[in-house]
């Protein structure tokens, strides 16, 4: 049999218009956005005495360098407290990790004070309170009942305990 003219090529166009045409996109499955995370509980309400706070985690160690001596608190690898005696200067500092400058508000069990604070300006983020050698709230800390509180508004609160560390740095900086 044979196909006229026209039929084949009006077959052939069908088959090529019909070639043009793509096959549909495959359909996906709707990815699922993952689980929100749980909600990150808020700190439990402090007690109205602050010597009923809870402690930080941590102890205290005592190094001592060619400026002078310096007891640091932390757990493990990260010290949150520094109480650095700068020999050459005769001034106490006490840092703490972060870079606000609010005040510092130090509690012992016999004074409470707020302290003006500055950055340090080290790689780690510290500030600093300086005192002098002979002012008494280091004695305060030296002797508080078990602890000391150091408080910073936008910092959460740090409660450390009075270890001889302490005592031994201020003494370093006095003698």
């Amino acid at each position: 049999m044979r196909l006229q003219p026209h039929f084949a090529a009006a077959l052939a166009a069908t088959l090529a218009l019909a070639s043009c045409v793509s096959a549909p996109p495959p359909t996906r499955a709707p990815i699922a956005a993952p689980p929100a995370p749980p909600p990150v509980a808020a700190p439990p309400p402090l007690a109205s005495d602050w010597n009923d706070w809870p402690l930080t985690p941590g102890t205290w160690r005592y190094a001592a360098d060619n400026r002078g001596t310096r007891a640091m608190f932390g757990d493990g690898g990260d010290v949150s407290v520094v109480l650095r005696c700068d020999r050459g200067e005769r001034r106490m500092y006490l840092l703490r990790a972060g870079a606000a400058t609010t005040p510092m508000v130090v509690r012992t069990s016999s004074a409470t004070r707020s302290l003006p604070t500055q950055p340090t300006g080290g790689a780690q983020p510290y500030i600093a309170a300086a005192l002098a050698v002979n002012d008494p709230l280091l004695d305060a800390m030296a002797f508080s009942r078990g602890r000391v509180a150091i408080q910073q508004e936008g910092a959460p609160v740090l409660v450390v305990p009075t270890y001889a560390e302490i005592g031994r740095v201020i003494e370093d900086c006095r003698g």
